[in-house]
């Protein structure tokens, strides 16, 4: 993490945490394709502000237990919260915070919102085996110009 990063805007020690003790990368909304093209797993960490999303703590504590718990080397980037807005429409998730399962630069499913060990064990499980696919990005309507909207 950069010195000019930290003086814009502290981190709270446990997101801190996630960059000193346990060595996360600290993604930025420029180096996401970056770091989901290489090989392998990956777990993206979107924070959010800790006091407006207080569960962004309760995460950034548990994920460590959550990636030691898969048996298996997984890389995480984490995702501050100016760099998770500018991405997390890419994912859409609809809940603050959430981890995004990547593999081989590909999407494989989102975990949104705070959630029991139970929850966060079964749905780890079910990414591992989960082949990669198109993000559910949040639905825009398009329409072609001069064309009159209709209800069908």
């Amino acid at each position: 993490m950069s010195a000019e990063a930290r003086a814009v805007s502290p981190l709270h020690p446990l997101v801190e945490r996630l960059f000193s003790t346990h060595r996360y990368e600290n993604v930025d909304a420029a180096g996401v394709d970056a770091f989901a093209a290489v090989s392998g797993d990956a777990l993206l960490f979107f924070t959010e502000d800790p006091v407006q999303y207080r569960e962004t703590l309760d995460l950034a504590v548990i994920l460590p237990e959550i990636v030691g718990s898969l048996g298996t080397a997984i890389r995480v980037g984490v995702l501050l919260p100016a760099a998770a807005r500018a991405v997390a429409p890419r994912y859409g998730f609809r809940r603050w915070p959430a981890l995004v399962w990547l593999r081989d630069g590909g999407y494989v499913g989102a975990i949104d919102g705070l959630r029991d060990w139970s929850d966060y064990r079964a749905e780890c499980a079910r990414l591992a085996e989960a082949p990669a696919t198109r993000p559910p990005t949040i639905g825009v309507a398009v329409r072609v110009a001069g064309e009159t909207p209709s209800c069908h």
